[in-house]
C-alpha cells in the first residue's frame, strides 16, 4: 500500500491531473491486476449476503416505493429488479436504486469502520445493474466489486467524513464510478472525470441519521450509486466534472471537511498489487446498527446473570466516541429513548437495543423492532435505564491500526437495586472476523436461507445460490439472471409522477 497524501491547492498552482486523489483512486480503478481467490470468494459471500438482506425487506414501503418508481423506467438491455421475473428490464441506473434501497432498508448488510463509516456492500446492487445492462461477465464483476470495496474501504480509513456531519456515502459516489471504471473497462482519463463527477453530486449532510430517523436512511446509498451511474454515463460521453474536486480550493477539503490547511493520508493499492481490502470488512449477525452487534451478543451473555431485570437501577455501557454519540445517549437525541420512534430511529438507539436484546436473550430483524414490542411498559422501563459513557480506552480501541486490538464493543456496568453490580465487557461481536464464531460460508448461506423463509420458494432459493457460487465464472447470459423471483410480488404504490 502506499499512503498519499491530500490537501488543498490554490488554483493558481494548476496541479496536475496525476497528482490528483481522484486520479489516483482512477489508476486503481483501471489497474488490471487480478483478484486473489480468497476475495473472490469474500465477493460471492457478500453478494449472497446482500441478497438475502434485501429479500427481507421486499415488501417494506420504501422498498415498495423504490420498486415502483424503477419499473417506470423500462430499458432495453436493462437490469432486473430484486423480487420481479428476470424478463422484466429497467435502466441500469434505476435497477441501481430499487436493489439498492432493498439493501439498505434493514441496516442489515457489511461494515467498515475508521476514521470513517461505510458499509461498502452498497457498491453491489449498481455494480450488477451495470454488469447485466452492458452484458459483462461474472468475472468482470468479481474484479468491479473488488475495486468499489477497495476504493470505499481506503477512503473510509483517510478522510473523516462525519466529523464534519457529511454523509458517508460521499465516500459511495466515487466507488461505485471506480468499480463501473473496472467494469466496463474504461481508461483512466473517463474514470477520473466520473469519480469527481459522482462526488460532486453526491456531498450530503448527516441529518439523515439524526433525530427521528426517516425511510431516507435506506435511499441515501441507492441514490449516491443512482449518482455514481449517471456520472460514468457522462463521462464516457467525454464530459467534464469540476477538477481538482477534493483538492481544489473550493472543493470538498477546503469548503466541506478540515479546511485549507488539511492534510489527509489515503492508503492505496501500488500498481499491480491485489485489491484485497474486502477481507478487512465485517457483516453483521444482526439487524442494527454495527456498535450494537457486540452489545447485543453481551446482552445475550449477560442474561442468565441476572435473575430479575426489574431489580436493575442503571446500566451504563462504557464505550467509543462513536458509539456514544451516534447510537449512544451522546447524541442527545430524545427520540432514542421514544417507544413511538421509527424502526430507523430505534436500529440507531443502543439503550434500545440493549434492553431488549438483555429481555429476549435474542434479536429478531422484525420482531425486536415491531411497535407493540418497543411499547412494553417493562421494556420502556429499562431501556430508559441505561446510558452511556464515552471511554478514552475504547475510543482509542476504535481507531486502533491493530486489528487485534480495534475494538466496536463496550464494558457494560449493570447496577441492581440490593446494591449489587454485574459487569462484563466485548471488544468485537462474535461474529466478526476477529469474534468468537466468525461469519464463513455456511453462516451467509443460513442468514440467506433464514430471511428468504417463507419468501421465496426453496427451488428458486438453491437456483440462485448456485449461480452466484459459480460467479467468477458466469458468462454474460448466466449473469443476467443473478436475481431471485419473488412469486406475486407487488409493484405498486399510491401517487408519484411516474
Amino acid at each position: 500500500m502506499i499512503r498519499h497524501e491530500v490537501g488543498v491547492h490554490p488554483s493558481v498552482d494548476r496541479l496536475p491531473c496525476e497528482e490528483q486523489l481522484a486520479w489516483k483512486l482512477a489508476k486503481v480503478a483501471t489497474d488490471p491486476v487480478d483478484v486473489n481467490d480468497d476475495v473472490a470468494e469474500m465477493i460471492v459471500n457478500r453478494v449472497i449476503d446482500d441478497t438475502a438482506v434485501a429479500l427481507a425487506a421486499l415488501t417494506r414501503r420504501p422498498v415498495a416505493t423504490a420498486r415502483a418508481q424503477a419499473v417506470r423506467h423500462p430499458y432495453a438491455p436493462g437490469a432486473t429488479v430484486l423480487g420481479l421475473d428476470p424478463t422484466v428490464r429497467v435502466s441500469p441506473e434505476w435497477a441501481a436504486w430499487a436493489n439498492g434501497v432493498a439493501v439498505r432498508e434493514l441496516d442489515f448488510h457489511d461494515t467498515y469502520l475508521a476514521a470513517e463509516y461505510s458499509h461498502p456492500g452498497d457498491n453491489i446492487p449498481p455494480l450488477l445493474a451495470v454488469a447485466q445492462h452492458r452484458g459483462r461477465s461474472g468475472h468482470d464483476l468479481v474484479r468491479a466489486i473488488a475495486t468499489g470495496y477497495e476504493v470505499q474501504v481506503d477512503l473510509a480509513r483517510g478522510i473523516s467524513l462525519h466529523a464534519h456531519k457529511i454523509d458517508h456515502v460521499a465516500h459511495l459516489g466515487p466507488s461505485v464510478a471506480a468499480g463501473l471504471g473496472t467494469l466496463l473497462h474504461l481508461d483512466t482519463k473517463v474514470v477520473y472525470q466520473a469519480i469527481q463527477q459522482a462526488l460532486h453530486v453526491t456531498t450530503a449532510t448527516r441529518q439523515s441519521r439524526k433525530g427521528e430517523i426517516s425511510s431516507w436512511k435506506a435511499y441515501a446509498p441507492a441514490f449516491a450509486s443512482k449518482m455514481a451511474v449517471e456520472a460514468v454515463d457522462r463521462a464516457m460521453r467525454r464530459e467534464t466534472a469540476p477538477s481538482p474536486i477534493y483538492e481544489g480550493e473550493d472543493g470538498v477539503i477546503a469548503r466541506l471537511l478540515d479546511g485549507r490547511d488539511a492534510r489527509y493520508w489515503v492508503p492505496l493499492p501500488a500498481m499491480g498489487e491485489p485489491k484485497r481490502a474486502i477481507l478487512d470488512t465485517y457483516t453483521k449477525e444482526y439487524s442494527a446498527e454495527y456498535q450494537a452487534q457486540s452489545l447485543i451478543d453481551l446482552a445475550r451473555r449477560l442474561r442468565p446473570r441476572l435473575d430479575d431485570l426489574k431489580g436493575v437501577r442503571a446500566v451504563t455501557i462504557h464505550t467509543s466516541h462513536h458509539t456514544h454519540t451516534v447510537i449512544g445517549s451522546g447524541a442527545n437525541d430524545p427520540q432514542k429513548f421514544d417507544p413511538h420512534a421509527s424502526r430507523e430511529t430505534l436500529d440507531h438507539s443502543v439503550m434500545y437495543i440493549f434492553a431488549v436484546a438483555l429481555e429476549d436473550g435474542a434479536w429478531h430483524h422484525q420482531l425486536s423492532y415491531a411497535p407493540e414490542r418497543a411499547a412494553r411498559p417493562e421494556t420502556v422501563a429499562l431501556w430508559h435505564k441505561v446510558r452511556t459513557l464515552e471511554d478514552p480506552e475504547w475510543t482509542r480501541r476504535y481507531h486502533s491500526d491493530d486489528p487485534t486490538e480495534k475494538a466496536f464493543g463496550g464494558r457494560v456496568v449493570v447496577e441492581m437495586e440490593d446494591g449489587s453490580v454485574v459487569q462484563d465487557e466485548l471488544a468485537v461481536a462474535d461474529a466478526h472476523p476477529l469474534g468468537a464464531r466468525p461469519f464463513g460460508r455456511a453462516d451467509y448461506l443460513r442468514k440467506f436461507r433464514t430471511l428468504a423463509d417463507g419468501i421465496v420458494p426453496g427451488p428458486e432459493q438453491e437456483r440462485f445460490l448456485d449461480l452466484v457460487a459459480r460467479l467468477d465464472s458466469c458468462s454474460p447470459e448466466e449473469l443476467a439472471l443473478c436475481t431471485v423471483t419473488v412469486p406475486g410480488l407487488h409493484t405498486a404504490t399510491a401517487g408519484g409522477l411516474f
